[in-house]
């Protein structure tokens, strides 16, 4: 997993650098595991635009990833590691004894042959599944659940891992890659060890047309909009932005303001995630 540096043949190529894939394995995916993926352009069910910037790029199929790992108790072998352009982690392949074949994330350290299991009696070994109550303190995991057998929604992409701080009463205490520190329930399932892939943060497109492939779509300023437009448009030359403070085009807070309102789960949350350093 290194980064590898392009020859400056053009000015968008002179700071250009990319994956070397060293770790992938397998350059075909599994067929039985993937499902045609439509494209939606952020748009809803009636054609109103609710996510801005998407729209275009390559085609791709959807890989169908166990987030779950509801296959207790049974071991699997790691076939291969395959890249996934629907995600900045990789992917690994694996066989189970009985046939049966499945995606996971590839964490870091786990090689083609290694044998992972899921169950409160799998070893603590990078790949493999516990229950919370069943990790040790200290540990670094990931593909967290919030709520138990709904699957891993808590870091899961490439390079990052959650600490276990501590146990009490019914919840585990884990600190998040943001800096949070938040309560789960111990009989939530997590996967050992770090996201593979840490080099993706180091990658630099190096050119718009790379974020084109990606499906994303150019994002303009709102200092250089009207009025009309947005709240942060208009006035001869440059402007700052004013008070009362950044506002979304829809004149909603933006820029680090707190849009937090589910009271519900505050009380999970022991500290708030790092303030962002600007």
């Amino acid at each position: 997993m290194a980064v590898k540096k392009y020859k400056p043949t053009s000015p968008s190529r002179r700071g250009m650098t990319g994956h070397t894939f060293d770790e992938v394995t397998k350059t075909k995916p599994e067929r039985s595991l993937l499902v045609p993926l439509r494209r939606k352009g952020g748009r809803n069910v009636h054609g109103r635009i609710t996510v801005r910037h998407r729209g275009g790029g390559n085609r791709r199929h959807l890989r169908l990833v166990d987030f779950k790992r509801d296959k207790r108790g049974i071991p699997a072998r790691v076939a291969a590691i395959e890249y996934d352009p629907n995600r900045s982690a990789r992917l690994a392949l694996l066989h189970y004894v009985d046939g049966e074949k499945r995606y996971i994330l590839a964490p870091l350290g786990l090689h083609v042959g290694d044998t992972v299991t899921a169950g409160p009696e799998a070893e603590i070994r990078p790949g493999n599944s516990l229950p919370l109550s069943n990790i040790p303190d200290g540990t670094m995991i990931h593909n967290i659940e919030l709520y138990e057998g709904r699957g891993g929604q808590l870091v899961r992409s490439a390079g990052t891992s959650a600490q276990l701080l501590g146990k009490e009463g019914a919840y585990a205490a884990v600190r998040l890659p943001s800096g949070e520190v938040r309560r789960v329930r111990q009989t939530c399932y997590a996967t050992i060890g770090q996201v593979g892939n840490p080099d993706h943060s180091n990658i630099k497109l190096g050119k718009a047309g790379r974020k084109r492939h990606m499906g994303i779509r150019p994002t303009v300023r709102g200092s250089a909009m009207s009025p009309r437009d947005h709240p942060h448009g208009g006035g001869e030359g440059r402007q700052p932005i004013g008070l009362p403070g950044p506002k979304s085009p829809w004149g909603k807070p933006t820029l680090g303001a707190k849009t937090r309102r589910n009271k519900s789960t505050s009380k999970y949350i022991i500290r708030r995630r790092s303030k962002r350093r600007r």
